[in-house]
């Protein structure tokens, strides 16, 4: 009989093998009289007999032993009997060969009218018995420390690798505990789980810890350890065994793994260079090593954060320029350290080769003493410290990123006694890598945002003059590195007739772009500020500058997403008069101006919003207030009264009460607001511009109607001359003789009435003529022949700068002369 076949294959000898599973069994089906009248393939397979050469005929030619009729008459009584029988039978395979197999018979049962038995078998393979020697050479030689307690858990058998493993000879072992003969392990703990196993009688598998032994007392081990109960024959539990494994470098990788993870959360969480270094040093120490220093090169440092970049041209003859950028100790205040954060070193380790930072692998010396003769040539005073303090083993990594040397990173313990190892080399070189990145972002972000800020303050104004109309003062602050420069600005632009106008604004967007995008408008707003315009149509014109900069073709996609982030802008423009204390002013989307009143009141002028610049289709409009001598007007950016909840209201409502203050220097009351409202650096610009108004008394300017007949121009200029000599100005009495003829003829002559001269003394002398026509002058070159044409060209000549403005009756033409 030979093994059934599950499907058309049998089973391999690599597949397990169930005991009780009869579906492999070889089966065949014999007649009450011994003959066969069935057979399997897998009977064919175990036995090698095809069906053809075995059904029909007697099953005794298969048994390989003698016949025993008595046996077989009463085996098949039994099976009639309808129970089965089971047996080991020697049986005759078709070479010859004889196969010893565990024979079944199920109880008899009939097909027709014959009585029939189902007989299966499979082959009985002879089992490996353990011999005591093979079982005690397992035990005292397997490469897993095992050890039997008893219920007191004290030892009694051991085997080999266990005594190696904590270096405790055996004979010191037996009959004592864990806790008298390893204190350094965790003893409690470890004696706890097996009273556990005691108490359950369930195992206890691969618990990790780490200790140390005295096999290697010098040096930090981790062990996997299993426990599972002993029983007896009764199933009592009579002890508890334990199996120990070193997994000492699994633990290690597993350690460096987790350390690697962990420095890049706390490696890097700011964009400022020194702090990086810091965290690096931080981050080492005590995880790593007793006392960690990062050096910088100096141009890392620098407001360019230009690095060293590798070239083919090989490294410096000298040793470069690096100062100390962070260093971290296990003792208080890095006494080890010869040199404190931010002073210059040049610090490298033996052999002191400059070549280290450029292209050298990291220096590792597991034993410092060995390296004693190579510093105390160089570095005495270091040397000095590493004896003094005890360091003894140390790893320099150069930290090198995106083609650019940054400096280096040197680790040393101390306290520590377990030198360096070359596993630890490759940690100190994944936790530098990571550093290096994030020093070199911070050197990036920092050159660009210093750029940035450079830019910024370029364009601002570097010093504002209100002239006698107003006294102003001003107070900038670029958003933190976090944030980037925000493109605020303000201006105060000298006008015509001894006006002032005042501008601030905010750019959308941030950095370089958003700084270009702030200058441009602020000439455009000098440019348009210098024709004259309202506050509307100045507004309308650059709004309409602001949609044709967003519509720029450049075919530069990289242009293109500089223009879209220039798409808005927000921009407040107002237009003091000192001679009426009158202040024109209209915004676009920017936050409304304060004004405090000489008794102290606050208030935010109710002003029409206006769209922000960009949007266009949009009108802006413009409100005229009067303003009372020494009245405080304050324009800002909203990053001045924005809070962390966005929220603007509280914000205008502290800036109110800070401008309330009487303060007299502006510029102290300018900084007080921005230091209170703004303690902290904010991710936004912060611009602030304060104007106390004074008004041009009587006594600054006078005025006269002038008759539309030419020759009252003679009694014009007669007055004009007696004016600027009452004031003094007796130097100017000719020029202003020439320009106020000149202006009033060509008033009467071209114009029409009323018309007006007016003669302004301020920081300038202004000559104005007003009529009521909206022509505007041209300034001619006469050729040698012509009779005229000269007026306006010397006017020009004699004036400091001339111009026209527009009036809702007409216009005015204006002449300016320095005051010696």
């Amino acid at each position: 009989m030979a093994s059934v076949r599950n499907g058309s294959d049998g089973p391999t000898s690599s597949e397990p093998r169930d005991l009780f599973d009869a579906s492999v069994d070889a089966v065949a089906v014999m007649s009450a009289d011994g003959v066969v009248v069935g057979w399997t393939r897998g009977a064919e397979a175990l036995l090698g007999y095809p069906a053809e050469e075995v059904v029909g005929g007697s099953a005794v030619r298969l048994l390989a032993m003698p016949g025993d009729p008595v046996r077989v008459a009463r085996i098949a009584e039994r099976c009639r009997a309808g129970m089965g029988w089971s047996g080991l039978i020697p049986v005759r395979h078709r070479d010859g060969g004889r196969i010893e197999v565990d024979l079944r018979v199920s109880a008899s049962f009939r097909i027709g009218g014959d009585e029939c038995f189902l007989i299966s078998a499979r082959e009985q393979k002879q089992q490996w018995t353990v011999g005591q020697s093979i079982l005690d050479g397992f035990l005292t030689r397997s490469p897993v420390g095992m050890a039997v307690m008893d219920l007191q858990l004290r030892y009694v058998w051991l085997n080999d690798t266990l005594e190696r493993l904590g270096g405790v000879p055996r004979e010191q072992r037996l009959s004592h505990r864990l806790s008298e003969v390893l204190p350094g392990l965790e003893a409690e703990t470890l004696e706890s789980l097996m009273r556990k196993v005691l108490a359950t009688g369930l195992p206890v598998t691969d618990y990790e810890y780490a200790g140390w032994s005295w096999a290697d007392p010098h040096r930090q081990h981790a062990y996997s350890t299993s426990f599972f109960p002993l029983v007896d024959a009764s199933n009592s539990v009579t002890g508890v065994c334990y199996m120990v494994l070193d997994v000492t470098e699994r633990w290690h990788a597993r350690r460096l793994l987790s350390l690697v993870n962990e420095a890049g959360t706390d490696i890097g969480r700011t964009l400022d260079v020194m702090r990086t270094a810091q965290e690096l040093a931080d981050f080492a120490v005590p995880r790593f090593a007793d006392f960690v220093i990062v050096d910088l090169l100096e141009p890392v440092l620098s407001a360019e954060g230009n690095g060293m970049w590798l070239t083919d041209a090989g490294p410096p003859s000298a040793k470069p320029a690096m100062r100390r950028a962070g260093m971290s100790s296990v003792r208080e205040g890095c006494p080890e350290a010869v040199a404190p954060i931010g002073a210059k070193v040049d610090f490298l380790p033996p052999p002191h080769d400059v070549n280290l930072l450029i292209n050298g692998d990291p220096i590792f010396i597991p034993v410092l003493d060995a390296a004693d003769e190579l510093w105390i040539a160089e570095q005495p005073a270091r040397m000095a410290s590493m004896r003094e303090f005890g360091l003894h083993s140390l790893i320099s990594v150069p930290m090198r990123a995106r083609n650019t040397v940054l400096g280096l990173a040197t680790f040393a313990r101390s306290l520590n006694p377990i030198s360096f190892h070359r596993d630890d080399v490759l940690l100190a070189r994944e936790l530098v890598a990571r550093a290096a990145l994030c020093v070199d972002n911070a050197r990036r972000y920092t050159r660009e945002h210093t750029a940035a800020v450079t830019l910024q303050r370029s364009l601002l104004p570097h010093a504002l003059a209100g002239g006698t109309a107003l006294e102003v003062a001003s107070c900038y602050l670029p958003a933190d590195a976090t944030g980037g420069v925000g493109g605020d600005w303000f201006d105060v632009i000298p006008l015509s007739g001894a006006r002032v106008g005042l501008v601030v604004g905010d750019v959308v967007g941030h950095g370089i772009t958003a700084a270009a995008s702030m200058g441009r408008l602020r000439t455009a707003v000098q440019t348009l500020a210098d024709m004259d315009l309202p506050p509307d149509e100045l507004l309308a014109h650059l709004d309409d500058l602001v949609l044709r900069l967003s519509e720029e073709e450049t075919g530069d996609e990289a242009a293109n997403q500089a223009l879209t982030a220039f798409l808005g802008a927000t921009c407040l423009y107002a237009v003091y008069d000192p001679v009426t204390r009158r202040c024109t002013m209209a915004r676009a989307g920017h936050p409304p101006p304060v004004v405090v009143a000489p008794d102290g009141h606050a208030h935010f002028l109710e002003l029409p919003a206006g769209p922000p610049l960009g949007l266009g289709g949009f009108a802006f409009e413009a409100t005229e207030i009067e303003l009372a001598e020494n009245s405080l007007i304050g324009l800002y950016t909203d990053g001045l009264i924005q809070g962390a909840d966005r929220a603007m209201d509280p914000g205008m409502s502290r800036l109110s009460q800070v401008l309330s203050q009487h303060v007299s220097n502006l510029e102290s009351l300018c900084l007080s607001a921005t230091e209170q409202l703004v303690p902290v650096p904010q991710p936004d610009d912060i611009a602030l511009l304060l104007a106390r108004t004074h008004a041009l008394g009587a006594d600054h300017a006078v005025s006269w109607d002038v008759p539309s007949d030419p020759a009252a121009v003679g009694d014009v200029r007669a007055r004009a001359t007696r004016q600027v000599a009452a004031w003094g100005l007796e130097e100017l009495a000719m020029t202003t003789e020439l320009i106020v003829s000149e202006l009033v003829t060509n008033a009467i002559r071209y114009a029409a009435p009323p018309v007006r001269l007016r003669l302004l003394r301020d920081s300038r002398l202004t000559c104005e003529v007003a009529d009521a026509s909206s022509t505007a002058p041209r300034l001619r070159h006469a050729r040698s022949m012509d009779e005229g044409g000269r007026g306006l060209f010397l006017v020009a000549q004699l004036a400091h700068r001339w111009g026209a403005r527009y009036t809702p009756g007409g216009k005015v033409i204006w002449a300016e002369q320095g005051i010696p």
